[in-house]
């Protein structure tokens, strides 16, 4: 269970402070452990920064198959997403951390975080077109299903970069539903 903890509090830090503004004896005391003894459970600050980045993925992709699962109508489905999105990021430390680390990632560990970026990308934008397809073929939208998914993860990632940038919440507003409508009005019939 340590180990557990031992991510948890780095977790924390991490999406607060950065990589770079964490130490492993924050850590330690948060869990209530010597510094020395993380390395029971992991190598190093590398080593545990990979482990709960890799988590964090995993819980991110994990969101959105639940979310998905539950396909309604495209409308709502997808308006609904972003909804949740916005709301993840104020209540869920793994979103936090997971955008922060894809936008400011570790000078020396950008390979191995753009690799695990991509991994999610690719699985999301798979799960996306997946749901276009049936939506294309259900005559409820018109267009290419791998068009209408690219668009749609554009629009993720506006709301992610205003997330990860402002905390004007007007700003974000306006943004959000500006976005929104431009897309729904382009991919609806």
């Amino acid at each position: 269970m340590k180990s557990e903890d031992i991510k948890k509090a780095a977790l924390k830090y991490f999406s607060i402070h950065g990589y770079e503004g964490t130490s492993l004896s924050q850590i330690a005391d948060d869990v209530g452990i010597k510094k020395q003894s993380i390395y029971s459970h992991f190598k190093g600050k590398d080593d545990l920064f990979l482990a709960v980045l890799k988590d964090a993925k995993e819980m991110e992709l994990s969101s959105y198959v639940a979310y998905f699962k539950q396909k309604q109508e495209p409308e709502k489905t997808l308006y609904g997403f972003l909804e949740e999105m916005r709301k993840m990021f104020q209540e869920n430390e793994n979103l936090k951390f997971w955008l922060r680390m894809e936008f400011f990632p570790p000078p020396h560990l950008y390979k191995e975080v753009q690799r695990e970026a991509m991994d999610l990308e690719n699985q999301q934008e798979a799960l996306l077109e997946e749901l276009f397809e049936s939506w294309i073929s259900e005559g409820v939208l018109a267009g290419s299903a791998r068009t209408l998914t690219l668009a749609y993860t554009g629009v993720i990632v506006a709301i992610m970069v205003e997330l990860a940038y402002s905390d004007d919440s007007k700003r974000l507003e306006e943004k959000f539903e500006a976005l929104w409508t431009v897309f729904w009005r382009g991919i609806s019939k």
